[in-house]
């Protein structure tokens, strides 16, 4: 497996581009699944998991092509789809395959799409999808770890839809289907994150008819049938990207502009970073970060948007780690989501877990250890930290960030970090 082997102790200076949001292209390229018209999009990010969705497509029957001239385009043409499938061993490596089964559902009238299973940092049930989906009139029965979806008649009904939490590929999934169910959907309870609302925009481009976009009740009147989005569809920066290079500056100093991005999908954290010591300026679309002295220590809740993202925690407590001070943390999405806290210790912080909540007490300087990457934005946090530690550190089972991050060591690289991967390196093997 790859690693990362970094030598910390740099600052950050210059400018770098942020990619394509991962968790607003998913639902996008799956999205085209509801029209037979082919379907362009733009500034797609290159990542395993984009990848992997457009292996899933294709193997339904979707001819999916990206631009040779430019990487970040992709035409999708669904106008043939034979086997509307999504199986377990293409379902198994992104959970966010399960938003194939909306559209799938809803203009096919049946669906077969295999569970996801378990997941690194917590349970993320599917049952809100399944029960908003049996209220538009599926019938669905799970076995042999599929979920076996009908549309009697081949058509969805609109309904009133409460989901019993705030669940954003729930709320994806229910929207794309009652674009095109009979009569009227109304979403309760909806997830009003930027990448739910750049989907419901694409979806209007689209001929979809939704009501109430950005909050937390969207109205939807179902339609006979979609287009290929208006004069196609760019997916919005990836706010998580842009956040995790934020910390990387405070953390180790610096002074870096982030171009193709928006500041206004980051404003809790932003907030922090402000408090913890950063210098932020920003413009339509760009932000720069200056950081010339020891972060201070701040606390924060991770909580559903608009508040302090729970795909940010694992990157500010790196900071908080060498911060001066001490910070409370306090995860409250998913149960396991300090897993990389281990793998922070072995570089020195100082963090203490109870339950929920995490306590950082910042050190002066971490040192380089060999550690390894439990899941995706562990990953990232561990990278942050090997870039301030002193000497080198090693990052273990980085096909972890490669799912969410497009080639993050190029990126600091450019930006003056002392960071390589090493290709097929051996794995830890301790877990």
């Amino acid at each position: 497996m790859d690693q990362l082997l970094i030598r910390g102790g740099r600052s950050l200076q210059g400018e770098v581009r942020i990619s394509g949001a991962k968790n607003a292209a998913l639902p996008q390229l799956f999205a085209a699944l509801l029209t037979a018209e082919p379907v362009r999009l733009g500034n797609v990010p290159h990542l395993k998991d984009t990848q992997t969705a457009l292996k899933l497509l294709r193997s339904m029957g979707v001819q999916a092509q990206q631009d040779a001239a430019r990487a970040d385009e992709v035409l999708l043409d669904a106008s043939d789809v034979a086997n509307p499938v999504a199986p377990y061993d293409l379902v198994k490596t992104m959970r966010a395959s399960i938003l194939a089964l909306g559209p799938l559902l809803a203009r096919f009238g049946t669906a077969t799409v295999s569970l996801p299973g378990g997941c690194a940092i917590g349970s993320r049930p599917v049952d809100q999808h399944i029960k908003g989906l049996q209220a538009m009139g599926a019938q669905i029965v799970v076995e042999h770890g599929n979920i076996v979806a009908q549309a009697p008649g081949g058509r969805l009904k609109g309904a009133r839809i409460t989901t019993d939490m705030i669940t954003v590929t729930g709320t994806e999934n229910l929207l794309m289907a009652a674009t095109l169910a009979e009569g009227e959907t109304v979403l309760e309870n909806a997830a009003q994150e930027p990448e739910v609302t750049d989907l419901a925009e694409m979806l209007v481009k689209m001929g979809a008819k939704i009501e109430g976009i950005g909050t937390g009740r969207l109205r939807i009147t179902g339609v006979e049938r979609l287009h290929a989005p208006t004069g196609g569809h760019r997916t919005i920066p990836d706010r998580i990207e842009t956040g995790t290079f934020l910390c990387a500056v405070l953390a180790t100093g610096g002074d870096v502009t982030l171009r193709d991005t928006c500041i206004h999908h980051l404003d809790a954290l932003v907030d922090k970073l402000r408090e913890a010591g950063a210098d932020i300026t920003s413009g339509d679309d760009w932000i720069r970060v200056r950081a010339s002295a020891r972060p201070k220590a701040v606390g924060f809740r991770t909580s559903e948007y608009p508040a302090f993202p729970t795909d940010m925690q694992a990157q500010f407590m790196a900071v908080n780690a060498v911060a001066e001070g001490a910070a409370r943390i306090t995860e409250t999405i998913f149960e396991n989501r300090f897993m990389h806290v281990d793998e922070m210790k072995r570089l020195g912080a100082n963090i203490e877990v109870d339950g929920h909540t995490a306590v950082v007490q910042g050190v002066e300087r971490l040192s380089g250890a060999r550690v390894m990457a439990t899941d995706l934005r562990a990953s990232a946090s561990l990278v942050i930290a090997g870039l301030v530690a002193q000497g080198e550190t090693v990052v273990d089972r980085i096909y972890h960030l490669d799912r969410g991050y497009d080639r993050m060591e190029v990126k600091l690289r450019a930006l003056g970090a002392d960071i390589e991967r090493i290709a097929g390196a051996a794995d830890r093997g301790d877990a």
